[in-house]
Order: C-alpha cells, then sequence, then structure tokens
C-alpha cells in the first residue's frame, strides 16, 4: 500500500521504535511506516488502517507492538475474533495485562458478554492501572446491558471515579455510559443531570454528549449550509417568478402593438 511522502517512520512512540530495533533497519523502517499510517488513518478510516496493519503484520508479526496495532486496526474495523487474537498475541509476547478490557469487549463484540464479565473478574484486573480498571467497569456495564441486566448495568458504573469531582481522562465517557443507561431505564431527568456533567467533562469532543443533552432538551440544530442552500434556492424560485412576471408583460405589450 502507498505511504505518503511526509511519512519518515520516525513519528511513531520511542518504545514502539526500540522494539523495531530487532529487525534490519530497513525493514524497521518499512514497519514502522505502516504503523504511522494505521494511528493515521484508524479513527477516520479503519479499513485504510487495517490494511496497512496487514502489511505491517506481514513484515513482522514476531514483534509484539505490530501484533497490537492489528488487534486495534482489525477492533476498529469491527473484526472481533481477528482482534481478539491478535490481541491474545501481544499479551503472550509481552506478560502484560493492559488489553484486557479490549479483550474483554471483543468479547461482546463477538457476542459473548457472559465471557466478557468473566474477564471483569479475572484476577488480572487488579493488575490494571487507574484507567484501564474504569475501562473494566464501561465494557462490565456493556456486557449487563448486552444480557438485558439494566439496572445492573446502572450498579456497574456506580463507583468513585463517577462520583468524583476531578476530571481525568475517563471522566466524560464514564459519566456518558451513565447517562445513557439512566435514559434507557427510563429516568430521565437524571440522565439529562449525567449528560450535562459528561459535557462539562468532555473538554476534546470525545462523547456526543452535547447533542444528547441538546435532545433532550428539545433543541433542534440546523446545518448552516442547509440554511444557506435553501436560501439560495428560495432566491432562484424569486428570480424565475420575475423572469415569468417580465415574459407574460412582453406578450402584453406585443397584443397592444399589434
Amino acid at each position: 500500500m502507498p505511504i505518503p511522502e511526509d511519512v519518515t517512520g520516525e513519528e511513531i512512540d520511542k518504545d514502539v521504535r526500540q522494539e523495531l530495533q530487532s529487525l534490519p533497519k530497513t525493514l524497521a523502517e518499512d514497519v514502522a511506516k505502516n504503523l504511522v499510517m494505521v494511528a493515521r488513518l484508524i479513527d477516520e478510516d479503519p479499513e485504510g488502517a487495517y490494511g496497512y496493519s496487514r502489511v505491517a503484520l506481514r513484515l513482522a508479526s514476531r514483534v509484539a507492538a505490530v501484533r497490537e496495532a492489528a488487534g486495534f486496526a482489525a477492533y476498529a474495523s469491527q473484526k472481533y475474533g481477528e482482534a481478539l487474537a491478535e490481541f491474545r498475541a501481544a499479551r503472550r509476547m509481552t506478560g502484560g495485562v493492559e488489553l484486557w478490557p479490549v479483550m474483554a469487549d471483543c468479547e461482546r463484540g463477538l457476542g459473548r458478554p457472559e465471557k466478557a464479565l468473566d474477564m471483569a473478574g479475572a484476577p488480572e484486573v487488579q493488575k490494571l492501572d487507574k484507567a484501564g480498571q474504569v475501562e473494566m467497569r464501561l465494557v462490565a456495564a456493556g456486557a449487563r446491558r448486552d444480557m438485558g441486566q439494566l439496572d445492573a448495568a446502572i450498579v456497574t458504573l456506580q463507583s468513585p471515579e463517577l462520583a468524583s469531582n476531578s476530571v481525568q481522562p475517563w471522566t466524560a465517557r464514564l459519566r456518558y455510559a451513565y447517562a445513557d443507561a439512566l435514559l434507557e431505564a427510563g429516568r430521565k431527568n437524571e440522565a439529562r443531570e449525567w449528560f450535562a456533567k459528561a459535557v462539562e467533562a468532555d473538554r476534546d469532543g470525545s462523547t456526543d454528549a452535547s447533542d444528547r443533552l441538546a435532545e433532550l432538551d428539545g433543541v433542534e440544530f440546523v446545518d448552516a449550509m442547509d440554511e444557506d442552500e435553501a436560501e439560495a434556492s428560495s432566491a432562484s424560485v424569486e428570480v424565475d417568478d420575475d423572469e415569468v412576471d417580465d415574459e407574460d408583460g412582453d406578450g402584453d405589450d406585443d397584443r397592444d402593438r399589434g
């Protein structure tokens, strides 16, 4: 797959670059460039990112960072079975637990929420950092909802992290998930409160909490471009009407002159 000229491979994280040092220099550079493309495309073009991840995987399947990148690209493309296999491979190589929550979410994607809940109660969760534990809580709540256990999902999300007033990288998503579960349970007023709290914490626009809040408040947004197009269309109709009037007037003049 083509690599843009502005991609050098130096853009990758230093830890990943260090992992690639086990490869011959030219090969390491090629792999690095493909990993850069995975990172660049994964949010906007998951299938494109997936394609580059397959190239990197073909070149260096024994590098844990490559297997992890391939897993996230497959996950973003909703290829959950493939993603889970890559995450398991990366975990075997590193012995770490960082991928445990996303592995559990892959089980949800595969229609196995019970397995995700089993993983939420596994000893590995205690080894996760705070962000990982919050992520695991989100996955567990999602699994409860998958199983129709809405009240249990709400309880699962109730935690010190949810109650805290400090804003952390996970705060907006945690508040959003709680608000969404409350809304599904028919607790609209509480849901509105927590969507508002999610908006306060969502500094990088990682959720659509503001849209959900506006929807609850009955606010409708009109796209500015749509308004411009409507005005242009209206103006065009007015011009056409004027032209029709002129044509009618000309016809009357001709008859008078006749």
